[in-house]
């Protein structure tokens, strides 16, 4: 089947796929970097493409609350906000996910003040990494759309009704144009679901319902383990929808991807647009007879503990590329979680932890050779430290 191939931007890109999914509302306040995904949705609206509610809010608590309120009344709803604006929205964030509303959020992912920085690193989405939410993260513009379409399949199966945030970074992917393969109209919307079906609805009367109510000692643990089940059931949905959007396109979606890894002895771990770059410092040193690759995670929460350890107990070395810090841990948030995940099976590899690219600073393919040259050598000779700064000025 053709299909449309247009020069889009991973805002841009971000945009197509909810206006391809026919949101029935949706709630925007404008944050840079993520200001010209709403921006292009909303031409979208004014020009009669698609027939969503578009609320204009005073600020990025209001635009997740609006949203938490449009998804109780049984809306198909979403939003999109980047670094402070997610920060505002942290109590929201919460509410979203323990009244289990099945929204969809892009988050741009930019750096935290202070002091204020516009560009990307992971510090925004990590920060909610425990909030609740699905989590994925984008390599490419392709992604951003491919992954926002699935989320709507996703966070609404009945097995989940979980919130999910779809990550891209910041200038890297959100301002940059690339090709990107849409989706015919008609094909998107029967994939992702006509309707939404809301297990609940605070606007039906014949069944009133209460969202958010107080609840102390007596059941709240009961409602925080049906969280928990819920995080427990998504692995299963998403791979099942992964499974079926290749099927549909021939991008095939996973919790994660091995890249030249059948013979590979070390390997990097990234995230994001990282992942990309880290592609081309592997064929580099493949070139050179180095056996390196790529391990790309798409999917941070749930965190898939199992299949990463049984995919990386053959390697020697793993450097986990980290592009949040965690202050006071001992590294940060991917490589603690890598960490303990293969800490649990026979001789795991050597884990290496290296933070990077905080404020957007540049991680070049020339870098992620060194770092592969680096964990060649740890192979017999392991580091004094595991977690590493890579491109701090000396």
């Amino acid at each position: 089947m053709a299909r449309e191939k247009l020069a889009l931007t991973g805002n841009e890109a971000g945009a197509w796929a909810f206006r391809h999914v026919k949101p029935d509302a949706a709630a925007a306040f404008p944050i840079t970097p993520q200001t010209e995904m709403m921006h292009k949705f909303a031409a979208f609206v004014a020009d009669g493409d698609v027939d969503t509610e578009l609320v204009l809010v005073e600020s990025e608590h209001s635009a997740m609350s609006a949203t938490v309120g449009m998804s109780a009344a049984g809306a198909r709803a979403f939003t999109a906000t980047s670094a402070n604006g997610l920060a505002l929205m942290w109590e929201i964030v919460y509410i979203a996910a323990s009244t289990r509303l099945p929204i969809v959020m892009a988050v741009v992912n930019r750096a935290l003040s202070a002091p204020i920085n516009i560009h990307g690193d992971h510090s925004d989405s990590m920060g909610t990494r425990d909030t609740g939410w699905i989590q994925f993260y984008s390599e490419n513009s392709q992604e951003v759309y491919d992954n926002i379409i699935q989320a709507f399949k996703i966070a609404e199966d009945k097995r989940v009704f979980l919130p999910v945030m779809v990550t891209l970074d910041a200038f890297i992917l959100s301002h940059t144009t690339e090709i990107v393969e849409l989706l015919d109209a008609d094909e998107a919307i029967k994939f992702v679901g006509e309707n939404r079906i809301p297990h609940f609805s605070v606007l039906d009367i014949d069944k009133p319902v209460t969202v958010g109510p107080l609840d102390l000692q007596d059941y709240y643990m009961e409602h925080k383990r049906q969280q928990i089940e819920a995080m427990k059931h998504a692995p299963e949905v998403i791979a099942e929808v992964g499974k079926a959007f290749g099927e549909m396109t021939g991008r095939n979606y996973g919790f994660f991807e091995a890249y030249r890894c059948d013979d590979a002895e070390v390997v990097i771990l990234a995230l994001g647009s990282t992942a990309g770059t880290t592609r081309l410092a592997v064929d580099r040193l493949r070139e050179k007879g180095e056996k390196v690759g790529l391990v790309k995670l798409r999917m941070f929460r749930p965190f898939p503990h199992k299949e990463i350890a049984e995919l990386l107990k053959k390697f020697k070395v793993v450097g986990v590329m980290d592009k949040s810090a965690s202050f006071g841990a001992q590294g940060g948030p991917v490589f603690t979680e890598v960490r303990s995940a293969v800490l649990g099976v026979q001789n795991p590899p050597l884990t290496v932890n290296y933070l990077y690219g905080l404020g957007g600073r540049d991680i070049r393919a020339k870098d992620l050779e060194q770092i592969f040259k680096n964990l060649l050598e740890y192979r017999t000779n392991p580091p004094d430290e595991l977690f590493q700064v890579w491109g701090v000025r000396e």
